[in-house]
């Protein structure tokens, strides 16, 4: 992804009036009983926005369409903050290194990638976090807090590196904020300048790289 990426975000100005979220593919046949099987398609769900409800005035747009071009439209990822699920913490806490568990020490292995988990008690959903922000990162072994000079964070991919391996049974946990990898979901941009003023907004669509 990385060289068709630009560890850039999107501007948060921009973001916060933005709509969007995530998309689930499920297959659903209603059988001939009556009954329905139901199947999921896709591991992981894929975020959509749309910036397009954000853009209030014409230095919204310029600020908008410079961004679009230096991505070359959808050509180059960047980062995108979504404003109600970007950190480890519950909403209005401050993310703290037991937020997320990461895995278990085996004596040996000392690469942990972030990940988000959602839910619990019936099928909890393990979200790879690839994009962290660079100094939110904190982690914790057995509960105890490390210091920063105890691992590494590659911040392009959420991969976390202890500089020594866990002990067995040690549980590996993290608390971060994160961007969404996107790009652009269109080639074409066009605004109406005369809309725009009357509070009709554009259709911006922005979607989520998945590998």
């Amino acid at each position: 992804m990385s060289s068709s990426f630009h560890e850039v975000r999107f501007p948060l100005a921009l973001s916060y009036g933005s709509r969007g979220g995530p998309e689930r593919r499920t297959e659903i046949v209603t059988l001939g009983s009556g009954d329905e099987e139901r199947n999921s398609l896709w591991r992981h769900a894929r975020r959509r926005y749309n910036a397009g409800p954000a853009l209030r005035s014409a230095e919204d747009v310029a600020t908008l369409l410079a961004f679009f071009e230096e991505r070359r439209g959808p050509l180059y990822g960047f980062r995108w903050r979504d404003t109600f699920d970007h950190s480890s913490a519950a909403p209005g806490r401050t993310p703290a290194p037991t937020d997320q568990r990461l895995g278990t020490g085996d004596g040996t292995t000392r690469a942990f990638p972030l990940a988000k988990t959602y839910g619990a008690a019936f099928a909890p959903y393990a979200r790879p976090i690839t994009k962290p922000v660079a100094g939110s990162v904190s982690i914790a072994v057995g509960g105890v807090a490390l210091g920063a000079a105890a691992f590494t964070l590659d911040a392009a991919t959420g991969l976390v590196t202890l500089k020594a391996a866990p002990a067995a049974g040690a549980v590996v946990t993290a608390g971060f904020l994160f961007d969404v990898p996107v790009r652009f979901a269109t080639d074409r941009i066009e605004i109406d300048h005369q809309a725009l003023r009357a509070g009709l907004v554009a259709d911006i669509p922005v979607i989520e790289i998945r590998r």
